[in-house]
């Protein structure tokens, strides 16, 4: 769709959205301050403000880290279902004629008989008890997809990233994800680095600039009803990560696990018909990525300490 010249892109000021505007800056870009969209008024408002549009993608999603996810069940799954619903629908009657959606590899089963598990898997089982609520919020998402493809004949379509890193992520205690959390906890550890679970878990983990760069392809080539995996080739266990990270850093801490909150042990996804559309598409190293991103922390909490020390 490299000819289109009227693109939106919910979720505009979160972590990938933020990215992705470095990469299509001619696209718009809308968050939460602008539109509340669990609300099906202010989703009916915001086409009426862009009429006419060629595309949207729908990145938008109350999300968080595996305590956040295992404590608010309930909050991540209404907000999410109403958001999505409302998303896809108002789309539709707009007469917006293409939709490509985030899903998440946590709407995939917490155990398949096969690993790397395929987008024909989705169904498979229930997803992890720590994301069973947002994990079926996005399955949720998956068919309504499916269901206006087929209903109504219109080109929507989504695809499911595995876990997404980079800078710019929340950095939030209790609430960021995995990466983040080990790159706060590493930048205030002197001798030892406490971390969650037992360090035996896997993880994808996709360089957020990495994403950002797939997207545009996928609104041009993704046109089915697969809920397409987007992952990279390394599939690395906590403890493989965190060793990774103290490497590239060059820092010397003792890592311990406090043997609670594991989550899912195995989430990798099979990415071969995701190859298939991208062609040889060169992955970000999780061990260079992982020292960027600790890179631009370090930098961003000198710069807010020298801009506090200044005023």
């Amino acid at each position: 769709m490299a000819k289109e010249n009227k693109v939106l892109v919910t979720g505009g000021s979160g972590f990938i959205g933020t990215q992705l505007k470095r990469i299509k800056p001619d696209w718009v870009y809308i968050s939460s301050k602008d539109y509340d969209l669990t609300s099906v008024v202010e989703a009916k408002k915001l086409f009426q403000d862009y009429p006419n549009l060629d595309a949207v993608i729908h990145l938008a999603g109350i999300v968080g880290g595996i305590k956040k996810n295992a404590e608010q069940q309930a909050e991540f799954f209404y907000k999410n279902v109403l958001m999505n619903t409302n998303i896809v629908h108002e789309a539709y009657l707009a007469g917006v004629p293409r939709l490509l959606a985030s899903l998440s590899t946590c709407a995939f089963p917490d155990i398949v008989k096969n690993y790397p598990f395929k987008e024909e898997d989705i169904f498979s089982g229930p997803p992890a008890p720590t994301n069973f609520s947002y994990g079926y919020s996005k399955r949720m998402l998956y068919v309504q997809i499916k269901s206006y493809r087929k209903q109504y004949g219109v080109n929507y379509s989504c695809f499911c990233p595995s876990n997404i890193y980079g800078p710019g992520d929340n950095y939030v205690p209790e609430t960021s994800h995995f990466v983040p959390s080990l790159i706060l906890k590493t930048s205030q550890s002197r001798k030892k680095l406490e971390l969650w679970g037992t360090g035996k878990p896997l993880r994808q983990q996709l360089y957020v600039e990495d994403v950002c760069k797939i997207i545009p392809i996928l609104l041009e080539k993704h046109n089915t009803d697969i809920p397409l995996i987007v992952s990279p080739d390394e599939n690395l266990s906590v403890d493989n990560m965190a060793h990774i990270l103290l490497k590239s850093i060059n820092k010397n801490l003792k890592i311990v696990y406090n043997e609670q909150l594991d989550g899912q042990f195995r989430k990798d996804g099979d990415n071969t018909r995701l190859k298939s559309l991208i062609g040889d598409f060169k992955f970000t190293p999780f061990s260079d990525g992982v020292f960027r991103t600790y890179m631009w922390f370090v930098a961003r909490k000198l710069i807010e300490v020298q801009g506090v020390l200044h005023f």
